[in-house]
């Protein structure tokens, strides 16, 4: 399972948040133990441990004492507004950027994204060059 780049910590801190994100776990909900981790991906409890205490430090999980790790109120809330603002700085404001580099009008771009999100391949606004594919 934990088989990316990398480090485990980040690869188990980043599979909580995509659980929280997507429902699959739930506010107030258990999370698995460092033991279970440990034994369940043969990984060290330390590692699980390490990426516990980031998602606490960020306010995804808190811990009850002598309980467990459960997925603190709200965190899907702060999840989601971190992944919208990184969403904007990491994919919308470079093509932005090469928008106006390419002069592409913004007019063109707000078409083809809507185009795109209606389920169509291609913004039907825009023509081919002559003899190229669309």
């Amino acid at each position: 399972m934990f088989d990316g780049r990398d480090p485990v910590y980040l690869q188990i801190a980043d599979q909580i948040r995509q659980d929280v994100l997507s429902g699959a776990l739930g506010a107030e909900e258990q999370v698995m133990s460092t033991t279970q981790y440990a034994t369940t991906f043969r990984i060290n409890p330390a590692t699980a441990a390490k990426a516990f205490a980031q998602l606490v430090d960020e306010g995804v999980l808190y811990k009850r004492r002598g309980v467990g790790m459960f997925v603190a109120p709200g965190a899907r809330e702060r999840l989601l507004a971190d992944a919208r603002e990184s969403f904007f700085t990491d994919t919308v404001d470079p093509v932005a950027d090469a928008a106006r580099v390419l002069g592409i009008d913004v007019e063109d771009v707000v078409a083809r994204l809507r185009a795109r999100a209606a389920g169509s391949p291609s913004d039907p606004g825009t023509t081919a060059p002559e003899g190229g594919p669309r």
